[in-house]
């Protein structure tokens, strides 16, 4: 597992596990922190020999405005055009009530909770 982050209240993680890459950003999601964002979408989807997966989890975040929107929808779109996954879990309720809005709940695919962490060990045995 490697983590990419970049320091304060408002950061956006990069955690890169066996079965899909998980990219947690932190706090709100609108002008400022949109380039952040969209420079760890754009990586994680550019990977290559890794996991095709790639997991949006919004779980940190409590307000999105429309430069975070643009940028997952972008996002979504460079991911079905190189025939990647992109998936949002956790979306607060603001954030699910502007998917919502705009219709964009029916394009992507967005589960209500966050990926759980890996387990300690690496995950092997038959408590995977």
């Amino acid at each position: 597992m490697a983590t990419d982050a970049t320091a304060g209240p408002q950061s956006v993680e990069t955690e890169i596990r066996a079965e899909m890459i998980v990219v947690r950003p932190t706090g709100e999601l609108d002008v400022d922190q949109a380039p952040a964002l969209r420079t760890a979408l754009l990586g994680a989807l550019a990977r290559t020999g890794g996991p095709a997966d790639v997991v949006v989890d919004l779980s940190r975040v409590d307000f999105c405005d429309s430069s975070g929107l643009n940028v997952l929808i972008r996002a979504m779109l460079v991911a079905r055009w190189s025939g990647r996954g992109l998936r949002l879990a956790a979306p607060c309720t603001q954030v699910a009530r502007l998917l919502e809005i705009t219709g964009a709940d029916k394009t992507f695919d967005i589960t209500p909770t966050a990926p759980k962490a890996p387990r300690a060990g690496g995950g092997h045995g038959p408590w995977r």
